[in-house]
This record gives structure tokens, C-alpha cells and sequence, in this order.
């Protein structure tokens, strides 16, 4: 059985390996710099103690085997969105060595139990091709609005 548990300051390290293997995963070539590492150790320091956001983990050997994030954002009401209260989560990943045991699941159910009993309204996310079944088999469908990003 998957032991999944919230982070703590000592594995930042990992959590950062571990959301660059993300971005290898992905093909994002951009994860080479190291200046968003240092960045990410910084925001990470300040976010094991939110309220709003839940960063959660699975140990391996000598290491994490797996981490996932959620956060809650208040927006406005709407139809889409009864309270403003806006649920993300990001960086699901495993370690290859750790694939397929379940690990990315048991995080998942927790964050979702983790934003029911804070009366989320809508949880977003971004699916890889690896995870978008998971996702679907949690719950998870097509996003009702199109995505578009802008980057200054």
C-alpha cells in the first residue's frame, strides 16, 4: 500500500529533481537552466506552511518516488464556478524506477479529498498523455473554456 504523506523542508531537493524529471518528461528542453531551480527552492521553503496549498509525496529508496502539489485560488463567482474557490494541481510525478505501483493515484485521492473539505468548487489540471487516464478514471473531463497563455 501506497504511504503517501505531506512534505517537508528536507525534501526539497528531491521535490526539485523530481519536477525537473517532469520537465524531461514532457520534452521541455528548458529545464536545463538552473536559475527556475533556485527560484523553485525558494517558493517551495514558503509554501510547505500554506493554508492554501498541499504538497504531498511518496518516499522510495534513498529518495522520493513520487510528489504531486495542490493549491486553492479564490476567484470571482460564476456559473462554472459557484464560490471563486478554484482548485490547480501541478507537478504529478513519478520517478521511473517507481512507475506503475499506484503511487501517483493515492496522491491524487488525496488531494481531492484534500479540496473537497475545503469546499473547492472546480479542480484544474494539466494532463500529460501518460496521466490523462488516471485523471479520467478520478473523475477528470475535458476543461469547458480554451487555454491560452502570454508570457511578458
Amino acid at each position: 500500500m501506497t504511504r503517501v504523506r505531506q512534505a517537508v523542508a528536507d525534501d526539497i531537493p528531491e521535490l526539485v529533481r523530481l519536477r525537473a524529471l517532469l520537465f524531461e518528461t514532457l520534452g521541455d528542453g528548458s529545464s536545463s537552466g538552473g536559475d527556475w531551480r533556485e527560484a523553485l527552492v525558494e517558493v517551495l521553503k514558503e509554501d510547505l506552511d500554506e493554508d492554501t496549498k498541499r504538497i504531498l509525496v511518496v518516499d522510495g529508496d534513498g529518495g522520493l518516488a513520487a510528489c504531486g502539489v495542490g493549491f486553492i485560488e479564490l476567484r470571482l463567482p460564476g456559473p462554472r464556478l459557484r464560490n471563486g474557490r478554484l482548485g490547480q494541481v501541478i507537478n504529478v510525478i513519478t520517478d521511473p524506477a517507481h512507475r506503475r505501483r499506484g503511487h501517483s493515484r493515492a496522491i491524487m485521492k488525496q488531494l481531492l479529498d484534500w479540496f473537497a473539505e475545503r469546499d473547492v468548487a472546480r479542480v484544474d489540471l494539466h494532463a500529460s498523455a501518460d496521466g490523462e487516464r488516471l485523471y479520467r478514471a478520478l473523475g477528470f473531463v475535458d476543461h469547458p473554456e480554451p487555454a491560452l497563455y502570454w508570457r511578458p
